[in-house]
């Protein structure tokens, strides 16, 4: 399986981020890692091992990127308007530094976002900001209520509604966006003991009364919100 490591400043964050991909041809697929997780954090718990076949196959291209949550919606020593400005930098960072090399090293025009649990949320979140460039997410035991999970103190301005799926997405009536989203591949799959379940069912109701298809799984078996379960997952979908 091949393996490549790279590393830049990035101008957009103004710091230097790593990542790494493996697979040489497929599907390419940019993989968020979990709450402040890092970019080797999807091949340490065995979620590259888990999809090797298909990487070596050349069927599944992973470009696994660090995070900046520790920075943005973790960071309770500056303001909430400046956590969500530091998102929205992560954001520029994915969309103008890293998706051009993906479109780099793989020539394919479909690209899909991937992510567990808050990598989940990323996933899904920057697939329907941009659903011109992202054609597909997966997304296993996503948080996507992030209201609940209390990162802002209550503080809201129009950049966090606009990086709240549930909240943006109900209001959503621009063709455009709607359009490529019924296009779209979205898959949700979740654990009948995952605490995130409510959140995908949620989701997952919002996307279909606005007629776009998304496939939710619920997994049973005492499917929680861990690894071991992910890494079948991830066998199962991608």
């Amino acid at each position: 399986m091949k393996r490549q490591y790279h590393k830049w400043y990035a101008e957009r964050l103004g710091r230097t981020m790593e990542l790494l991909v493996f697979g040489h041809d497929g599907l390419p697929a940019i993989v968020f890692p979990t709450s402040q997780g890092r970019f080797f954090e999807f091949e340490d718990r065995g979620m590259v091992d888990a999809v090797r076949d298909k990487l070596d196959a050349g069927r599944l291209q992973l470009f696994c990127v660090d995070s900046v949550d520790s920075e943005s919606w973790y960071n309770r020593d500056v303001p909430p308007r400046w956590r969500i400005a530091r998102h929205l930098q992560y954001e520029q960072y994915i969309m103008e530094e890293v998706v051009p090399l993906v479109r780099q090293l793989n020539g394919r025009p479909q690209l899909a976002s991937v992510g567990c649990s808050f990598g989940g949320y990323h996933a899904a979140n920057i697939a329907f900001r941009h659903p011109d460039k992202f054609t597909g997410f997966l997304s296993m035991g996503g948080a996507f209520d992030l209201q609940q999970l209390g990162f802002l103190n209550g503080y809201h301005d129009n950049d966090v509604y606009m990086s709240q799926p549930m909240q943006y997405l109900p209001n959503m009536h621009d063709p455009w966006y709607l359009d490529r989203y019924r296009r779209n591949t979205y898959v949700l799959a979740t654990g009948v003991h995952d605490q995130c379940w409510n959140d995908n069912e949620r989701l997952a109701r919002i996307l279909r009364d606005k007629g776009v298809p998304v496939r939710l799984d619920v997994w049973g078996d005492n499917t929680g919100h861990d690894w071991p379960w992910w890494q079948r997952m991830a066998q199962q979908y991608l």
